[in-house]
């Protein structure tokens, strides 16, 4: 179906063209929404089925450039989408809202999509060179209902896999208390991005629960098995998923040692490295890991951020590193052989609803063509990875927070 290896300047076009017309955006879907669990609005993030009438308009309109799919249903039986577009032989796999209270991700993806579905020559030379894989909203249940959690119940699971009778729920199981505003005692979920393992072929098992933040996971959340299997499905066509992006927000975070709020941290590290005494454990998977090119992505993101003069995206950090997180989407793949990339905008709904919606929208659409430029003219592949370790750290205080 697909299969092939070039243009620089294609993501500060876009960005500029963006940035100066009009855009289909989700206002033109205006509808009612529900109230939320917090003061801020969120009315122009688009709703689940808003989103599946912009993709059906870009598919039509992009004359079949761009494929729309169903990969699977969220517990509550919303649909999860596939989009891909291109034909080239390096695989970029993107998704986005995992966390259902983090939403700008989905919007800079299908203004992606439309951009990509046109007939421009440097859209005609993206689609030659790559294949891009879109999953634009991953969790469309919690997205729904504004909360990171998806909206499952423990009993739920134990119906799904009745060998897990007995056990204690998963650690990434929330059923009481507020959290980030929202009631989970009325409606609990699971952390979906706690809900990967390493072993793609993993099937449940009582002895491996509750486990814990540093343990793989179980797809035992239907969100969580629709990546892997669209993941899957890539590996079995391709033979690699070249490179993979994770669409998050953080909470209001610093550039260390300063009080300059961060816009946008990025990472390509999530396990311990498998050639190394901490990250032995994942032997097996030596050959396949490879975060050199992780971190050559990273620098591609930072750097086109960071060449716009007076640019308007704020401070562009490196989120948290030394983790060992093997049940994350990233940590998972990162281990079969994925380059990987974490963005992280500041807040989640709960810290500002849509305000900055637009500049964090933009700064994720040219942070993603940082990528894509990078692959398709084969700039990244000549960075050298240790520029990664220059990339400001983050900070989850300012420097002139007293006390803690």
């Amino acid at each position: 179906m697909k299969k092939k290896k070039v243009v620089k300047t294609l993501g500060a076009m876009v960005l500029c063209t963006s940035l100066l017309a009009p855009t289909f955006t989700p206002s033109v879907f205006a509808q009612e929404t529900t109230s939320h669990h917090h003061d801020y609005s969120i009315s122009g993030f688009m709703t689940h089925e808003q989103m599946a009438k912009r993709l059906e308009q870009i598919e039509r309109t992009s004359q079949g450039r761009v494929q729309v799919d169903v990969v699977g249903y969220s517990n509550r039986g919303r649909e999860i989408y596939k989009a891909t577009v291109g034909h080239g032989d390096k695989v970029v796999l993107i998704q986005s809202e995992i966390h259902g209270n983090e939403k700008t991700g989905t919007e800079a993806v299908m203004n992606m999509l439309q951009q990509l579905g046109n007939n421009s020559p440097q859209s005609r030379k993206i689609r030659e060179e790559i294949t891009l894989v879109v999953m634009p909203k991953m969790n469309p249940d919690g997205a729904e209902m504004d909360k990171r959690r998806n909206d499952m119940t423990w009993e739920e699971v134990v119906e799904a896999f009745p060998q897990l009778e007995g056990a204690s729920p998963a650690w990434n199981y929330l059923d009481r208390g507020i959290s980030q505003s929202y009631n989970y005692a009325e409606n609990p979920g699971f952390d979906v991005n706690r809900d990967f393992n390493p072993d793609l072929d993993y099937v449940p098992t009582a002895e491996d629960f509750p486990g814990n933040s540093a343990s793989p996971g179980w797809f035992i959340t239907p969100e969580g098995q629709a990546s892997r299997d669209v993941y899957k499905g890539l590996l079995e066509e391709f033979g690699n998923v070249d490179v993979f992006v994770d669409l998050h927000h953080q909470g209001v975070y610093y550039v260390a040692g300063t009080d300059d709020r961060v816009t946008l941290s990025i990472s390509g590290q999530f396990v311990q490295d498998p050639n190394s005494e901490q990250g032995a454990k994942y032997e097996k998977y030596a050959d396949k890991y490879n975060y050199d090119f992780s971190r050559q992505l990273n620098v591609a993101v930072y750097d086109a951020l960071d060449s716009i003069g007076n640019s308007p995206f704020g401070n562009v950090t490196l989120y948290s590193q030394g983790l060992d997180l093997p049940g994350t989407a990233l940590g998972s793949y990162a281990l079969n052989g994925s380059g990987t990339v974490l963005f992280e905008v500041t807040g989640q709904t709960q810290n500002f609803g849509q305000k900055e919606r637009g500049k964090l929208v933009k700064a994720v659409e040219r942070g993603l063509y940082g990528i894509i430029d990078g692959i398709v003219d084969g700039s990244v592949y000549e960075i050298d990875p240790e520029e990664y370790e220059n990339i400001p750290l983050t900070s989850r205080w300012p420097a002139s927070h007293s006390g803690f």
